[in-house]
C-alpha cells in the first residue's frame, strides 16, 4: 500500500475521519469508496460534499474509487455541495441508493475530514454494517481494483435532485 495510514484510528467509531495531511490523504477517499462498494455490493451511489475545498479533493477520489470498484460498475450520482438532509432525501429519490458525504472541519492548524457513509436505508454505517470490513480490507491491502473497462462504472452530476428540495 502507497502512503499507509493508521486504519484503527482512522476507520473506528463508526466513522472514517482524519487530521489532512497528516493522518490522512486523498488516496483513503479512493480506498474507503471502492471497498464500501464492495462490502455493500452497490451498483448505484450518491455523493456529496460541504464545498470545503479539501472536502472536493476528498469528493473526487471518492467518487473515482467508487467508479473503479472490482466488477460491480457502480454508477455514481454526484450531488456536489449538499448536507446531510438534502444527500438523504436524494439517495431515497434515486431508489434508495447508499450514499457518502464528505466534510471538512477547520480545527486547529490542520483541517479534519470526514466521510460519513450510509446504507440504502439512510442509516449511517458502522461497525457492524461494514465499516468494520472496509477497514480490514484496507488494512490488508485488498482494496478492489477494476477487472476490466466494461467493469467501470460511470460519474453522472445530479444537481436536479437538490433542485427539488
Amino acid at each position: 500500500m502507497l502512503r499507509p495510514i493508521d486504519t484503527d484510528a482512522v476507520i473506528s467509531n463508526g466513522r472514517v475521519s482524519g487530521s489532512y495531511p497528516d493522518e490522512i490523504h486523498e488516496g483513503v477517499a479512493w480506498w474507503v469508496a471502492a471497498c464500501f462498494v464492495v462490502v455493500g455490493q452497490a451498483r448505484r451511489m450518491a455523493v456529496a460534499h460541504d464545498g470545503h475545498p479539501v472536502a472536493v479533493g476528498f469528493h473526487q477520489r471518492f467518487c473515482l474509487g467508487a467508479i473503479n470498484a472490482g466488477h460491480w460498475s457502480c454508477q455514481v450520482s454526484v450531488l456536489g455541495k449538499a448536507d446531510e438532509t438534502q444527500l438523504l432525501h436524494s439517495m431515497k429519490e434515486l431508489g434508495r441508493v447508499p450514499g457518502a458525504l464528505l466534510t471538512t472541519a477547520e480545527s486547529g492548524m490542520r483541517p479534519t475530514v470526514t466521510m460519513h457513509l450510509y446504507d440504502s436505508h439512510g442509516r449511517p454505517v458502522d461497525e457492524d454494517t461494514g465499516l468494520a470490513e472496509v477497514r480490514e480490507m484496507i488494512a490488508g491491502d485488498r482494496v478492489p481494483l477494476p477487472v476490466n473497462a466494461q467493469a467501470k462504472g460511470h460519474i453522472t452530476q445530479r444537481l436536479d435532485l437538490l433542485e427539488e428540495l
